[in-house]
């Protein structure tokens, strides 16, 4: 396991400070965070500390007061705030005067303007982060010009009908689109152009679930069509993870299923494609009032929930790492606060190197799970206000009054996005092995749904962008594809004027326009329906009744078990409460609770926990329901000298008749640990930092079980030399 050269740009991290000692992550490269100050300054530090570097800024909201204010181009663009329906600026965070920003082509410019001296400062790539549009938004001045300009019509109020707010949230998204468009394909011209060279330009972005649920519009897909755009960081972690939904009726925060669901839609984003995905963790969260013990659990949740989606193996291992080597959190029992422990901050360094290490890891699954696509569209975002919501009432009427009364009237279904995880939650829990799909790249992309046998659909929350996508998926079920339809057609939004309803052949809604496609009546019974060598299945029901109601749930799992036995006889179903995947030598596990059972899930061998400091090596490990693992399997480490893990940036192994040795570098003030497989047992170990040689300061620990050498030292950004004697 020695880590690649930093070109690759396998991890990264994003921070606003120049460089310091203590958050030297010795990742491959670093975002320099704000076009603002010395930031010329703070990009020069990072790059002498060997970094390739990055800019990342606020592409939706930022500290353009110059620009509101009428200073860069002589004229005022408050105008250009978003505004709700009160026709107040939707503000970011807990500042006064940083809107969230309609995205003009005069801010779009504006925008560009800013960022291109980033490009005069030699950054290699740019990160326009977070495209972002409330749904709440649509009533500034500035939205209203673009609504005419676009659909050649008097703008509407979002709020006066459905079919004025989906139309007002495919705006929203188009402008992002074009903003983004305008940006990239400006400065990579002007970078080709005046350096002859080539600068990249990435996005960072919630996932399409989590800004569905947040009530957010953002390009997510859309931004596939954009050659400027050459990937995305899935901005993905606790803060998202942690947002609660509802299975069984009861609600409450589900941080590895929500992740695991995420980190699936983001992964959509680029599989099939040579476009970069970073995957992002944060070992605490936005927010400040958690204990250490409660910011561990739920990063460990996260972490081990995008190593499931073997198809990314770059990530961001935090983001402002200031505030989690320099900060402070409450203690355990409300008694002060306390900087992160020892041991965690070890064991951060430990996983960030793992990380590094992911690319190119073959994957074989240990738990033989049926895999289920669920069909997500960018079209979710669209739907999700409604005239009957009031944006001061406590409680929100959605498909009839059973939703409310089931949760009660401070548990929304409007918060809670009930029909995605009425769908989704029902068979994750029960161990099919559910990977949301993006319905918009069907259509894009010719045999995008090749990799899947079983798809699950519903219309009653999101509507597809276009008839070709139906087209797609007939053929696809014609071919063998077992296709699962949920929805009761009740949506209102089925009305809004779309192509399914336009023309001289309208249909109701776009489950009839599909129905017709596979070639059946528009009008079904429940059941199933042989569809060429495939199968539809039909359960009319609203999805948000499938979390609401166990009885629904389970209606849905048996449907599907119904369908796949009907369709295809090599598909099977195990019902089962874990999952667990090889990657190269590493195993990762997880137990879910609320499942078919308490079982623990086992794992027996020579195994390296990698989330326990002082990288234990163990026989056997039981992961309990709600619990997860990431370990080492030393039976896959080769022969010779190896390492298996290290809370440090290990560099140069040279392994002679003698010995070997190696360097290792990391954060100031942070405790490392490091094993090593060796052929035999080493005689002495001697190190050297900042230029001193000492003899055997260092603790090391021979494991004669598993022939590893364990090491414990401090980290030095400028290097530990250790000389290891046989």
């Amino acid at each position: 396991m020695i880590r690649k050269n930093r070109q690759e740009e396998l991890t990264g991290f994003q921070e606003g400070g120049p460089y310091h000692p203590s958050y030297d992550l010795q990742t491959d490269f670093v975002m320099v965070y704000g076009i603002h100050g010395d930031f010329q300054e703070r990009i020069r530090t990072w790059k002498e500390k060997g970094y390739v570097v990055h800019l990342m800024t606020g592409v939706s909201w930022g500290g353009y007061q110059d620009y509101l204010n009428g200073k860069v181009d002589g004229r005022p663009h408050w105008d250009e705030a978003q505004k709700n329906r009160k026709y107040e600026n939707i503000i970011h965070g807990t500042s006064v005067d940083i809107p969230y920003m309609v995205p003009t082509i005069a801010y779009a410019d504006f925008l560009t303007e800013r960022i291109r001296i980033a490009v005069d400062a030699g950054v290699e790539a740019i990160h326009l982060e977070e495209p972002e549009f409330w749904v709440e938004g649509g009533y500034s001045d500035a939205f209203k010009r673009e609504w005419e300009i676009y659909y050649r019509e008097p703008w509407q109020a979002p709020h006066a009908s459905v079919d004025a707010q989906y139309r007002a949230s495919k705006l929203k998204a188009y402008l992002y689109t074009r903003a983004l468009d305008r940006i990239c394909s400006t400065l990579k011209e002007y970078a080709m152009q005046k350096y002859g060279r080539r600068i990249r330009f990435y996005v960072p972005t919630h996932s399409l679930i989590n800004y569905t649920q947040w009530r957010i519009v953002s390009p997510e897909s859309k931004l596939l069509e954009l050659p400027g755009v050459d990937g995305y960081i899935a901005q993905v972690w606790t803060g998202t993870a942690q947002t609660p939904n509802v299975y069984n009726g009861v609600r409450k925060e589900r941080t590895f299923e929500t992740a695991y669901l995420e980190y699936g839609i983001m992964q959509e984003l680029v599989r099939g494609t040579d476009r970069r995905m970073w995957f992002l963790h944060d070992p605490i969260a936005d927010d400040p009032k958690h204990t250490w013990k409660d910011y561990r659990s739920n990063y460990i949740r996260t972490l081990v929930a995008s190593l499931l989606h073997p198809h990314v193996s770059r990530y961001e291992v935090c983001p402002w790492p200031r505030r989690i080597y320099q900060g402070q959190y409450p203690r355990e029992g409300g008694n002060g606060k306390e900087r992160i422990p020892a041991a965690y901050a070890t064991e951060l360094q430990t996983v960030l190197n793992v990380l590094g290490t992911m690319d190119g890891q073959d994957a074989e699954w240990l738990t033989d799970s049926l895999q289920v696509g669920l069909l997500l569209a960018d079209s979710a975002m669209y739907q999700r206000n409604h005239p009957d919501w009031s944006e001061e009432a406590t409680s929100f009427k959605y498909d009839g009054t059973e939703v409310a009364s089931a949760l009660g009237s401070e548990f929304m279904e409007l918060l809670d996005w009930s029909p995605f995880y009425g769908l989704a939650l029902p068979l994750l829990k029960h161990g099919a092995a559910v990977r949301p799909v993006q319905l918009d790249n069907a259509g894009r992309f010719p045999g995008y749904l090749d990799d899947y046998r079983v798809l699950l659909l519903s219309y009653e929350y999101m509507k597809p962008e276009s008839s070709g996508l139906h087209n797609v998926l007939a053929e696809w079920v014609k071919e063998g594809g077992t296709l699962i339809y949920v929805g009761d057609g009740s949506d209102d939004f089925h009305t809004v004027r779309e192509w399914w309803n336009q023309g001289s052949k309208k249909f109701a809604s776009p489950m009839e326009h599909l129905f017709a496609s596979l070639g059946l009546e528009t009008s079904l019974a429940p059941g199933e329906y042989a569809v060429g060598k495939g199968c539809l299945a039909y359960l009319p029901l609203h999805p948000s009744q499938c979390a609401v109601l166990p009885e629904a749930g389970e209606q849905l799992r048996q449907t599907v078990a119904s369908a796949i036995a009907k369709a295809e006889s090599s598909l099977r179903w195990e019902k089962k409460n874990g999952m667990a995947l090889r990657r190269g030598p590493y195993i990762i596990a997880a137990v879910l609770d609320e499942s078919v059972s308490e079982e623990p899930y086992k794992i027996y061998g020579k195994l390296v926990d990698l989330l326990d400091a002082s990288l234990p090596v163990v026989d056997e490990v039981t992961v309990h329901a709600g619990e997860q693992a990431l370990l080492y399997d030393l039976s896959q480490a080769g022969e010779g000298v190896q390492l298996i893990a290290a809370a440090s940036r290990i560099d140069r192994v040279e392994e002679n008749a003698e010995g070997f040795s190696f360097a290792a570098y990391g954060p100031e003030g942070i405790q490392a640990a490091a094993r090593f497989q060796c052929p035999r047992k080493p005689r002495t170990v001697a190190f050297s930092a900042a230029g001193t040689s000492i003899r055997m300061p260092l603790e090391f620990k021979w494991d004669e079980g598993s022939s590893t050498l364990l090491f414990r030292y401090e980290n030095d950004p400028a290097g530990v030399s250790v000389k290891v004697i046989w």
